[in-house]
């Protein structure tokens, strides 16, 4: 009877062992960055950049998010598996340095500051300053002819003061709080133009509600690098570099330029070589 009771008091024990190892396994498996299984990866985007980064109500859709389920795919994780984090430009540094991301593709611009916090893959696609104009506009053909004109882009952006120190000193310069807000100027003519990179102007123009409304400049007033941003010293740089050439190789990129910026008759770039930075 003694014998008996000690058996089953080391049969509880053993399935307790047992119940707390599973239980430790289901937790590393969940919290892992590996490839496979129930194994998440999070990734860094733009959620409210129409044709680059943009969340809706069915999901997640853009040029940078096809880059980012692309990239995903090659380092071993499907597309339910990728965790998606919002990453404004003030952040992104941070959340890398934090590991809240293993990797941003965001209209993330390489450039000699940021590379002394992060480490880019890339360049994955070349844009440039330009500007946004209504498509019955004829006077302004070039950056010189936004002298005199209302010039938008958002608070605290460097771009329209960058054409009025550099190319239109007398731009009338009209600063809005969000794009779309710009957008609705332009469409209104409260302001003649707005200004960012080209591809983020193609990625709104190329909206559903302004089809046909706009147009682009096709100034080209500065060279943007966009990498792909990952932390100092990571060993991902490389798996990504890779990613993006066979991306390249295997006509995805370019797919996905066409169906992003297509309907704004964007005159994209063809894709940068891996390392190549324009000035």
């Amino acid at each position: 009877m003694k014998l008996r009771k000690v058996t089953a008091a080391s049969a509880v024990v053993l399935a307790l062992a047992v119940s707390a190892t599973a239980c430790g396994s289901d937790k590393k498996d969940s919290g892992s960055s590996g490839g496979g299984g129930s194994k998440k990866i999070a990734v860094g985007i733009k959620f409210d950049q129409p044709g680059l980064g943009q969340k809706t109500p069915q999901g997640y859709s853009g040029f940078d998010v096809d880059v980012a389920k692309y990239i995903a795919k090659k380092l071993g994780y499907n597309e339910d598996q990728i965790e998606w984090k919002e990453s404004k430009s003030a952040d992104r540094e941070t959340m890398l340095q934090r590991g809240d991301v293993e990797f941003i593709a965001a209209t993330y611009s390489i450039t000699p500051e940021r590379e002394k916090k992060v480490d880019f893959a890339g360049p994955y696609l070349l844009a440039h300053q330009d500007v946004l104009l209504r498509a019955d506009d004829s006077s302004i053909k070039s950056p010189a002819d936004l002298n005199n004109k209302r010039l938008c882009s958002v608070t605290g952006s460097t771009s329209a003061q960058n054409v009025k120190e550099k190319l239109a000193p007398k731009a009338n310069l009209q600063q809005y709080p969000t794009y779309s807000a710009c957008l609705t100027g332009l469409q209104n003519k409260a302001i003649d133009a707005l200004t960012t990179d080209d591809s983020i102007l193609a990625g709104y123009a190329s909206q559903a509600q302004f089809k046909g409304k706009f147009k682009l400049g096709g100034f080209k007033m500065t060279n943007e690098n966009y990498g792909i941003g990952v932390k100092k010293g990571s060993d991902l740089k490389a798996k990504i570099n890779k990613a993006l050439e066979d991306m390249v190789a295997d006509g995805s990129w370019e797919k996905a330029v066409k169906a992003n910026f297509g309907p704004a008759n964007y005159q994209y770039e063809q894709a940068p070589k891996i390392g190549d930075i324009k000035s």
